[in-house]
């Protein structure tokens, strides 16, 4: 009885063993893979960490497709990746639509061959409390966030899985796990994003397709001169551009883009990027009473107002933003074509972030 039951200790180690070792092998080859000559589908690749992940699979060899709905903005944005080195495709497209999707993804696929990878980051961001929303500010945020995901998937999917192999990169958000207060559209649709990307991964794994979940917290991308803001816009964009400047509420978007490109490289499941993030979600996780009783006292803190109109960031102004405190995410706002393609700034906003009038 004694060998035997040592005989098969020896066994179910031997077999714990060469599962590690197959484990590990998996892990160094996913590790090995090159982006060279890879073509790389972006949405919303135009400007913020879309621009950025377009400039970093480049730097890496990949071919890159982006697509945006503004032309001008598209075209600022190809002529700043090929001075770069970068081969590059750019696409109209509404993401929100899917015969625009449709025609993107075969334009891409018959320009470079193939679509290897995808990574769906295209959004909208609307900041203000609940009574100054819309259901149409619901639909708007699920038609980009959540049905443009959903249609770019479907449409690479067939030729992934004829070839046996493909990459899709999610970009979602720590609103998509923890809902915090004005921001619900985005939360929302985000939250809807986070499910079907994890429910993807494990559907496409017999297909050899992997899926990527990215759940940023806050970048210094720049974005809040393009957010759509609601209720009292300049309370509301004072706020939220603050908390977007510095380094330590918000992550370095630059580093943020390689980041998602080495998950992406390595095939990870889920990745979380900022500290601050990570510390929200682990709080959540483990006392989501607490952590929601404490949104709710910073939302008491927040800007009241139910105005419906919507103004975008670029177009308010105020004492404290754009001001030397947000000196960072204004210099990321120039840097990453934030303010080309959406209509000019206002002439306060300009001064004060230090735009050329003349060349946006």
């Amino acid at each position: 009885m004694t060998k035997a039951n040592d005989g098969r200790r020896v066994m179910a180690g031997s077999l714990l063993a060469a599962g590690f070792a197959y484990m590990g092998l998996r892990a160094f080859r996913r590790t090995g893979e090159s982006l060279e000559e890879k073509v790389v589908l972006i949405t919303g690749g135009t400007r913020g960490l879309g621009l950025l992940l377009a400039h970093e699979f480049g730097r890496r060899g990949a071919r890159v497709v982006i697509c945006a709905r503004d032309e001008s903005e598209l075209a600022r944005a190809g002529i700043e990746l090929r001075n770069a080195g970068v081969t590059v495709l750019t696409v109209p497209c509404d993401v929100a639509d899917p015969e625009q999707v449709r025609l993107m993804t075969a334009r891409a696929t018959d320009h470079f061959g193939r679509v290897d990878v995808l990574v769906n980051n295209a959004g909208i961001i609307q900041v203000g409390p609940l009574e100054a929303m819309k259901v149409e500010d619901f639909r708007r945020a699920m038609d980009v966030i959540y049905w443009g995901s959903l249609y770019t998937t479907l449409e690479v999917l067939p030729q992934m899985r004829a070839r046996g192999s493909g990459r899709i990169v999610n970009i979602t958000s720590i609103g998509g796990k923890v809902a915090v207060p004005h921001l619900l559209p985005y939360d929302a649709a985000k939250f809807a994003l986070v499910g079907f990307s994890e429910g993807l991964r494990a559907e496409l794994r017999k297909d050899g397709i992997s899926v990527t979940t990215i759940v940023p917290g806050l970048m210094r991308t720049g974005s809040p001169v393009n957010a759509l803001f609601k209720g009292d816009h300049e309370k509301e964009f004072t706020w939220f551009s603050l908390a977007s400047a510095t380094p330590v509420t918000t992550m370095s978007a630059r580093r943020a883009a390689r980041r998602i490109v080495e998950a992406s490289r390595r095939g990870e499941a889920q990745v979380t990027l900022s500290w601050q993030a990570k510390l929200l979600r682990l709080s959540h996780d483990l006392a989501p009473g607490v952590t929601s009783g404490l949104l709710g006292l910073v939302n008491r803190f927040l800007p009241t107002g139910s105005s419906p109109e919507e103004r975008r960031g670029m177009h308010v102004s105020t004492a404290l933003s754009p001001s030397p405190m947000t000196s960072m995410m204004n210099r990321a706002a120039r840097r990453n074509n934030e303010f080309g393609g959406r209509g000019r700034p206002s002439a306060e906003h300009a001064r004060k972030v230090g735009l050329n009038r003349g060349e946006d």
